[in-house]
């Protein structure tokens, strides 16, 4: 008895087409809207740390985004200013915006207090702080040349 061969190959227009797209777009709209005004917060606030891991993590980010920028993604989840945050924060305005900027360098104190006010680890922050350093090295690597006279070979002949 033969059997008659009826396999075709399944092509993406099979799977993946303009009107199952739209169909998915608006099964997750109406899901989305379902959601409580505290569940879209927190999948906000889980966003913004997303894209900080991101940013530490991506070594092709040639880009430095400072402190400030995702403290400001926060402050607009939150809808407050930053001079409500530093008077949180029990510090200057002017002071708390040295640090977001990369103008101070990050002291645990300050750490501790992103980090609760974020809900994030506290290494997240140095990382990011560390990663902008970084990007200035890779920056400046073209002025290695006046350094030269640092090297240890110069030193042992004198």
């Amino acid at each position: 008895m033969k059997t008659k061969n009826t396999n075709t190959e399944i092509t993406n227009n099979d799977i993946w087409n303009n009107n199952k797209a739209q169909k998915l777009r608006d099964h997750i709209l109406s899901e989305s809207k379902k959601q409580s005004a505290e569940r879209l917060l927190r999948n906000e606030l889980l966003s913004i740390q997303y894209k900080i891991e991101d940013y530490i993590d991506n070594e092709d980010i040639d880009t430095e985004m400072k402190i400030l920028d995702f403290v400001k993604l926060y402050l607009n989840s939150f809808n407050i200013t930053k001079k409500k945050l530093a008077s949180a924060f029990e510090m200057k305005d002017s002071n708390l915006h040295k640090y977001l900027k990369g103008e101070r360098k990050l002291n645990p104190d300050i750490v501790f207090k992103l980090s609760s006010f974020s809900h994030t680890k506290p290494e997240l922050w140095y990382f990011i702080q560390a990663k902008n350093e970084l990007l200035k090295l890779k920056k400046e690597k073209n002025n290695l040349n006046q350094y030269k006279k640092y090297s240890y070979e110069n030193i042992m002949e004198l």
